[in-house]
């Protein structure tokens, strides 16, 4: 019987976490990274195939949360796809400096340590605390950016750059990179056009845990010049869309197999075609396609005979909201039953500092006025202060924790 790992995740001590699982990896053993002790299934011993890889946890791009196998050939392919698209850029992937500051429980974590160890690259790890604090961010740095020789590195998730983008320091910070991809959730316009105005080299680009990471990805000139959307497949991707316009993806990194209710499932169709969870668009352009995402069909909700699309809306919402100064730190819209409607949206928010009921209610009205020219079925029924909202360490709202606290709270 082959055996598993079971490797707990602490983004503090992301160091020796990775040195476990380096040892694991050439020892052709299976590591489950798991995010903390008890959030997650562990995979009896007896369901693993043999060889070695990484069992990681999936959200769900569809089909709700589960964990999905990764062998090491499939990371491998992955690293070697993004390097590929480096080269395209002029830049030796080699010679890359690698920040990371997700954790290695998330794909987006997982990944840029995987690339520096295929590449022979520098790799370091950023803490959770670092990422919150900009002029110590910046500070400690700053070394690396002084003797670089080759291109500065990151993935991060927009709630990340719009947090940096705030600060004198964090955008001093952001401004170093040659390199930043951007996914994990929307990237509103608005966060978009300031980073154009400020000179900051986003790459937003779209993947899945089901993929190893990224499979599209625009590179930072042409969203300098204005382009929107994921960009174009990488070397070893095929898109296609449904008769329901669902993005079909077909590579040779698809997860092996998924466990779900306790049994090892594959994802993929007789032809080797995985569909995800994102409605999505495909624009041919000079050959190649451009991807757009529409919006997730696992949160989207019917209102009133329109679907609508809340993380969509709460990256509308917020952008706007930044730019008008207003103290918001964290929204998530929610849906609620509604015999006339079907569905409603509701929201909760987090102030960046505790207000009174009365600057509660001020700053609401400001919300509310940002929203009154939506669509009536975009537009929040009611307003929630939850000054416990925040997203997990990937950048992502656990939207099934939120929706138990509405029933408990109101």
């Amino acid at each position: 019987m082959n055996k598993i790992l079971n490797l707990e995740c602490d983004a503090r001590h992301a160091e020796s976490c990775s040195r476990k699982l380096a040892l694991a990896i050439e020892k052709n053993t299976w590591v489950q990274l798991l995010p903390k002790q008890g959030e997650q299934k562990v995979i009896p011993n007896n369901l693993i195939p043999r060889g070695g890889g990484v069992v990681i946890s999936s959200g769900g791009s569809c089909g709700g949360p589960h964990q999905c196998l990764h062998p090491s050939t499939n990371l491998d392919q992955s690293a070697i796809a993004t390097g590929h698209w480096l080269q395209k850029q002029g830049f030796n992937p080699k010679d890359s400096v690698i920040f990371n500051p997700l954790p290695l429980s998330h794909v987006s974590g997982l990944m840029p340590w995987w690339r520096s160890r295929l590449w022979g690259a520098e790799h370091n790890w950023l803490t959770p605390s670092l990422m919150r604090n900009p002029i110590a961010l910046n500070k400690s740095c700053q070394s690396l950016f002084k003797k670089k020789i080759g291109p500065l590195l990151i993935s991060l998730v927009p709630t990340q750059i719009q947090r940096l983008l705030s600060h004198p320091e964090g955008l001093s910070w952001l401004q170093a990179f040659d390199v930043i991809w951007v996914g994990g959730s929307t990237l509103s316009e608005k966060l978009a056009e300031q980073a154009r105005n400020k000179n900051i080299h986003l790459a937003p680009c779209y993947g899945a845990t089901e993929t190893a990471a990224m499979i599209t990805v625009l590179d930072p000139t042409a969203f300098l010049e204005g382009k929107t959307g994921c960009g174009n497949p990488l070397i070893d991707v095929d898109l296609r869309l449904n008769q329901s316009g669902a993005l079909e993806v077909k590579t040779e990194r698809i997860a092996s197999a998924i466990l779900k209710n306790g049994s090892l499932k594959s994802i993929i169709d007789s032809n080797g075609w995985w569909q995800s969870g994102d409605l999505a668009k495909l624009n041919l352009e000079n050959n190649l396609y451009q991807l757009e995402i529409i919006g997730r069909l696992d949160t989207a909700i019917h209102s009133g005979g329109e679907t609508v699309f809340p993380e969509n809306l709460e990256s509308k919402l917020l952008g706007t909201a930044k730019t008008i100064g207003l103290p918001v730190q964290f929204l998530v819209f929610l849906p609620v039953h509604d015999n006339e409607w079907g569905q409603r949206l509701v929201t909760l928010v987090k102030w960046e500092s505790d207000l009174t009921v009365n600057e509660h209610q001020e700053q609401i009205k400001k919300l509310q006025c940002i929203t009154n020219n939506w669509h009536p079925a975009e537009r929040p029924l009611a307003w929630y202060k939850c000054n416990e909202l925040a997203p997990n360490e990937a950048g992502k709202f656990e939207r099934s924790k939120w929706e138990d606290w509405l029933k408990e709270n109101h």
